[in-house]
């Protein structure tokens, strides 16, 4: 059998006759063909014998895929079915992605349903952080439950919940492998649910909370720090509305009625799925006129860093860096235990306030106000608390 008949000056100049209605092929040796279509597309394919049958496949398009690299792939895939492999199946191997590959493909795809970017980067910074260096230029087709349980096992003692987020991502990746033909079964399954210490339940950890005579002192030292201005003012924000730290990052400008004093929250973005109104108090208004002046649009409230939504862990990491020993969230708890102790505030407010849902049904459905005027009394006077160093105390009755 001839080999290397075809120069590439042929290659480059061929074109279809027209002597035909489909394709024209022409013959390079070890099975290597030419092969172009009456549009003028030109594509290599290669016809040889794999285990007893003749196969006929496509090497790629010309001028993407040469005449030299043609002719090498040719070669070896003739080479491999000579010893009795099969280039087909060496080469949807290759096709395969690692398990970092095969992860983005499943953020992205998992994205469409995820309210705002808080998910993705959970997800990208759980796994890069403890998947990927176990998992990562692993082919999804050849990654095991011993590999998984590696990648688990060390923080499975001291960050059980992080674990377990991280096994339940793995998964996700390798159902998706499974519904793309790349294996058929899940190695983050049962058996690495089995293999895991089981041990005794830590008890649930609630959020850290200062003292309400320590949240003036902790505003001051973060107003007066050198943190980035977007997440400084969103922090403060954040202790002044008793809001959440994902209602906060995720706040536009949309949602604000400065005129009115008032930031209303969208059930979509609201645990509860109903819409939230907070009113303002004149330090929330002075932050937000303060954030204004240093955005880049009329989008978010507060910009990051790197100019998008503040970062999940930015106010916490903050806390951390000024050694208050309290979290965001915390301050909501906080808020509950000033209103309660230093004011004569009726518990529905300060429920109210705090967005939470009256769990008796019957209660529920009688609540038919959100009780907005007496919750802006009663921030107006936490606002008070928070902006005075010295710990305002409230008179009991005075909020009601």
């Amino acid at each position: 059998m001839a080999h290397n008949k075809l120069s590439p000056a042929f290659v480059r100049g061929a074109k279809h006759s027209g002597r035909t209605q489909g394709g024209e092929r022409h013959a390079d040796g070890n099975g290597l063909m030419l092969s172009i279509q009456p549009g003028g597309t030109k594509s290599w394919v290669q016809r040889i014998v794999i285990h007893g049958q003749r196969r006929t496949f496509g090497l790629g398009g010309y001028p993407l895929v040469g005449l030299a690299e043609a002719r090498q792939i040719a070669h070896d895939n003739r080479a491999l079915a000579r010893k009795g492999g099969d280039p087909l199946a060496l080469r949807a191997r290759r096709d395969i992605p690692d398990f970092a590959t095969a992860t983005e493909q499943v953020i992205d795809i998992q994205a469409a349903g995820w309210k705002d970017q808080t998910s993705r980067m959970q997800w990208e910074s759980s796994l890069s952080r403890f998947a990927f260096p176990v998992l990562g230029t692993k082919r999804v087709d050849t990654i095991t439950s011993a590999d998984v349980l590696a990648a688990v096992l060390p923080i499975w003692a001291t960050k059980r919940v992080t674990a377990g987020r991280v096994r339940q991502r793995i998964s996700a990746v390798m159902r998706w492998a499974i519904a793309q033909g790349f294996r058929d079964n899940d190695p983050a399954g049962e058996a690495v649910l089995q293999a895991l210490p089981k041990g005794v339940a830590k008890p649930k950890a609630h959020h850290k909370a200062l003292p309400y005579s320590e949240v003036a002192d902790a505003v001051r030292r973060v107003r007066e720090g050198d943190a980035w201005s977007g997440i400084r003012l969103a922090l403060e924000f954040l202790v002044l509305t008793a809001t959440r730290s994902a209602e906060v990052r995720g706040a536009t400008w949309g949602e604000v009625d400065l005129a009115a004093a008032t930031w209303t929250i969208p059930a979509e973005r609201m645990k509860a799925k109903a819409e939230h109104r907070v009113p303002l108090a004149q330090r929330s208004i002075e932050l937000l006129r303060e954030a204004k002046g240093i955005a880049r649009d009329g989008g978010l409230l507060f910009r990051g860093i790197k100019g998008g939504m503040v970062h999940p862990t930015a106010m916490n990491d903050l806390l951390r860096s000024l050694s208050i020993p309290g979290t965001p969230h915390g301050f909501r708890s906080t808020f509950r235990d000033w209103a309660s102790e230093r004011t004569n505030t009726p518990h529905a407010v300060m429920e109210a306030a705090l967005a939470h849902t009256i769990p008796n049904a019957a209660e529920r459905a009688y609540a038919r106000s959100d009780l907005f005027d007496k919750r802006r009394a009663l921030m107006e006077r936490w606002s008070a608390h928070v902006c005075d160093a010295g710990g305002e105390v409230v008179a009991i009755g005075e909020v009601a």
